[in-house]
């Protein structure tokens, strides 16, 4: 009997041990899962400023990602963020102003947001320090979701599959804190550093682009064109505000709707040009359908507004070498 007594407390003891063990592993398996998410970047790209309350991980990214296809975010559940901003177009729209609910028509055209991560100033006017604050734009202007955060926070938060999405990511209940942050954190991984251009100039690839866009790149960097005095570094942009020519009244005031200052009056911050042949139309009021009419406005030198940058002049481009400048902005095409 004794010797039948120390086996069943053996047994029993291991039992316990074994549960110890399974409950640790949960644990450890768990803090596996919020360990930092390396952001994939390419070699030649700078490292973006991630605030260090909103550190990327595995489950924030995954919450961001399903809260930006979910057109529950919406007033009358019909936009979702995805509905302006295709994963296909580079995350930008195919229309020049993007319909929000209600058909309503917004201000500007939307723009990509690969690469959203480091830009320092957001929306054309920069009007926003970064993408935890910009999400609340779209979110309750009228003619785009129409719904005030708290709200939107609310519906959501009767989704028993977002609560538990909220408590894996940010250890606690789905609220306004969580929706911003979760959004912030996926579009942060938006990255699109793979063209030819870039095999070509930083991994020595010299078959990628053809003689036409080597021509092209020849032209963009020259003196002849000053395209890299705005479009510069790996981004293709030095994040200026600059008037570009483009109307000769501008019914938008543009950056200085932000400063309130006379010399920002009809200024948009200058985008990059990665991914461009993916993002038209172009413009900030999406006013020029294609790569070509863009080329041509900056040959023509704009519409001499008064603002109007001085390097924008006519450039008496050949109709070959406006070819050759559209095949190179074609080549800063990311490649899956």
């Amino acid at each position: 009997m004794k010797s039948n007594y120390k086996i069943k407390l053996l047994q029993n003891s291991i039992g316990k041990y074994s549960y110890a063990i399974f409950i640790l592993l949960l644990f450890f398996i768990s803090c596996d899962q919020e360990k930092g998410y390396e952001l994939e970047l390419p070699s030649h790209f700078p490292t973006p400023n991630i605030p260090a309350d909103n550190s990327l991980t595995i489950n924030r990214i995954n919450l961001g990602k399903k809260l930006f296809f979910d057109p529950m975010l919406s007033k009358d559940t019909t936009v979702s963020c995805a509905s302006c901003h295709f994963p296909t177009q580079a995350f930008s729209d195919t229309l020049p102003l993007s319909r929000g609910i209600h058909r309503n028509l917004g201000k500007r055209n939307a723009p990509s947001l690969l690469n959203v991560a480091f830009v320092p100033q957001l929306f054309r006017d920069g009007g926003v320090p970064n993408l935890e604050i910009q999400v609340i734009s779209p979110l309750e202007n009228p003619n785009e979701m129409g719904f005030k955060l708290r709200d939107a926070a609310e519906r959501l938060s009767e989704n028993d599959l977002y609560q538990k999405m909220s408590k894996s990511a940010y250890q606690r209940e789905f609220s306004p804190y969580v929706l911003v942050r979760a959004l912030a954190a996926y579009q942060r991984t938006l990255i699109g550093g793979n063209s030819r251009y870039d095999l070509f100039q930083f991994q020595n690839q010299k078959d990628q682009l053809s003689e036409g866009e080597q021509r092209g790149r020849q032209l963009f960097f020259n003196q002849k064109t000053n395209c890299s005095s705005c479009h510069e570094g790996v981004l293709f942009t030095n994040f200026a505000f600059e008037n570009n020519g483009l109307h000769e009244t501008y019914k938008d005031v543009g950056r200085a709707g932000v400063t309130m200052k006379q010399l920002d009056k009809f200024k948009f911050r200058v985008p990059s040009l990665r991914n461009v042949e993916l993002t038209a139309p172009y413009m900030h009021d999406g006013s020029f359908a294609n790569l070509e009419a863009v080329i041509e406005h900056y040959n023509q030198g704009g519409k001499q507004h008064l603002q109007q940058n001085p390097l924008i002049r006519p450039l008496y481009l050949t109709e070959r070498e406006k070819a050759d400048l559209v095949a190179f902005l074609k080549s800063l095409t990311h490649q899956n």
